[in-house]
């Protein structure tokens, strides 16, 4: 493909964007589970122009997300597989967050955080995201479904790659409803967990009851003031990279404080890869800058948070295909 037309399909990408975004919400994945139907059939359950819906699925067709087996007639690949409600690891909650309205206020003011550095959600919003959330509720349950389904594949690679001592307590540190820490007990039988968030997060996560109660303790507080002493692992997962360095620094220099000298910080990131390689950490750093104001980092850059706050970085543990776990030591 020449330039031009590689640039311009690249430029174009937000419509394939809209597009996929508009037939989850839809459902047409789950009306395809079963097999191939017409548009005509799929516009009737979806109440859609059956013209317009079939130009839409073709387009997506021809990005292999679904197919079209006769004319006007379309199943589903296993790209749209996975956008169904019911199918396991499901990419549905997060490709509608990702696509929702939010998203396309934020990035239609992408030249506000280009210029300044600052996030362009404040700017449009007025207020933090975490703010606007607890504000919106539709669009808090929309996070919060899109950050669970994302994380049950993620928890499983972070539980199978790590060696967790056994006897010793996990603290797993903004850890929402606990999907990560039940992954990893449920692995690792000789484990105790202790679940540290904000007091209405772990409000949530004991009415969710997905923690085993006889082997984890759920803790209410705020990581800018201080983490509870007394854990082997200190875990953070996808924390790190909400916030700037100044703010990274603080949390990890609030567990340094309460850390024993033979325990362990375990931050689980998406390192940036180098250079020119490519890699989804490197789009989406430019998430974090617009809507959070945080940052990916680099393995180095890992490094040296770790080390402005206390830690020596040992080492960096693959746990699936973009995840690692970065594990410092107290120095």
């Amino acid at each position: 493909m020449p330039p031009t037309a590689r640039i311009l399909e690249m430029a174009f990408g937000y419509v394939l964007s809209r597009a996929i975004g508009a037939t989850a919400a839809l459902g047409v994945p789950d009306l395809l589970k079963d097999g191939p139907r017409t548009t005509e059939d799929l516009a009737a359950a979806t109440q859609t122009d059956p013209g317009a819906l079939y130009r839409t699925l073709r387009a997506l067709a021809g990005a292999g997300v679904f197919v079209e087996v006769s004319p006007r007639t379309f199943a589903n690949t296993e790209l749209s597989d996975i956008l169904r409600s019911d199918a396991p690891h499901s990419a549905r909650a997060m490709t509608l967050f990702i696509t929702d309205e939010m998203h396309c206020n934020v990035y239609k003011e992408f030249p506000y955080s280009l210029r300044t550095g600052k996030p362009s959600f404040d700017h449009v919003y007025g207020k933090k995201p975490w703010e606007w959330l607890a504000e919106n509720p539709e669009a808090s349950d929309a996070f919060d479904n899109a950050m669970s389904s994302h994380s049950s594949l993620d928890a499983e690679a972070v539980a199978a790659a790590y060696e967790f001592r056994p006897g010793a307590t996990l603290m797993d540190i903004a850890g929402g409803n606990g999907l990560l820490l039940r992954s990893i007990l449920a692995r690792h039988t000789e484990v105790r967990g202790l679940l540290f968030d904000l007091p209405h997060v772990i409000h949530h996560a004991r009415s969710a009851g997905v923690l085993p109660e006889d082997r984890c303790d759920l803790l209410g507080g705020n990581f800018f003031e201080s983490i509870p002493s007394g854990a082997d692992y200190y875990m953070l997962k996808h924390i790190i990279h909400d916030w700037d360095d100044e703010h990274a620094r603080a949390i990890l220099m609030n567990v340094r404080s309460a850390i024993a000298p033979a325990a362990k910080l375990l931050v689980v990131e998406m390192p940036v890869p180098p250079a020119n390689d490519p890699g989804f950490a490197k789009l989406l750093d430019l998430e974090m800058l617009v809507i959070p104001g945080g940052r990916e980092r680099t393995t180095e850059e890992y490094r040296d948070l770790f080390r402005k706050a206390g830690f020596e970085l040992a080492r960096v543990i693959p746990a699936g295909p973009r995840l690692c776990i970065f594990e410092g030591e107290p120095i």
